[in-house]
């Protein structure tokens, strides 16, 4: 099973992170990807560069995309804006895509989730709404290929349900305990 975790100039580094790094104790081969290959890409805020260690492929198994890191609100929707031009070829594929916060609205802005049930930061749910998404108040919210998260801190929640969905409770159970974490909130599903 190969997951990628997308990076885009001005992603959020714990939207990342936390699927990132949850994905690969539990065995999964991650990796760190860009829509135009390998680079160092600057985090939000000039927190920090993480280097993307190759291109994103629209075969990968799970895509995970992360919202933007910005002090203001017009920076952050500009930041999404830019993502959204550059991932949107990439991501029109039937595997399962992943969002934390903001990354719904990535995949909302590119027109890739009208009509579908998804949760991003509560700030967001309104912008979801008017993009025709069907916007859940939710941690967690399984749409079929389509499982999203809420806030920031939600993407280890988020790797740990892809990875008790995907893999099994077992291996979730196993990762959740390494990491001394407690998972938050119930999963929304489709039914």
């Amino acid at each position: 099973m190969l997951a990628q975790v997308v990076l885009f100039d001005g992603f959020d580094p714990l939207d990342v992170i936390g699927p990132y790094e949850t994905l690969t104790a539990a065995g999964v081969r991650a990796e760190l990807v860009t829509a135009e290959g390998p680079r160092e890409v600057p985090a939000g805020m000039n927190l920090l560069s993480l280097k993307a260690t190759a291109l994103l492929d629209p075969d990968a198994d799970i895509i995970v995309v992360p919202g933007a890191a910005a002090l203001q609100e017009d920076e952050t929707i500009a930041l999404l804006s830019k993502a959204t031009a550059t991932l949107a070829p990439a991501l029109t594929h039937k595997n399962t895509i992943a969002t934390v916060c903001g990354g719904s609205l990535v995949l909302a802005m590119a027109g890739l989730i009208k009509g579908r049930n998804a949760t991003t930061n509560h700030l967001g749910l309104h912008a979801l709404e008017s993009m025709g998404v069907n916007a859940i108040r939710a941690r967690i919210v399984d749409d079929g290929n389509l499982v999203t998260a809420a806030g920031v801190s939600s993407g280890i929640d988020l790797g740990l349900y892809l990875v008790e969905r995907e893999i099994g409770p077992q291996r979730a159970l196993e990762v959740e305990q390494l990491f001394a974490h407690e998972r938050r909130g119930t999963a929304w599903r489709t039914a």
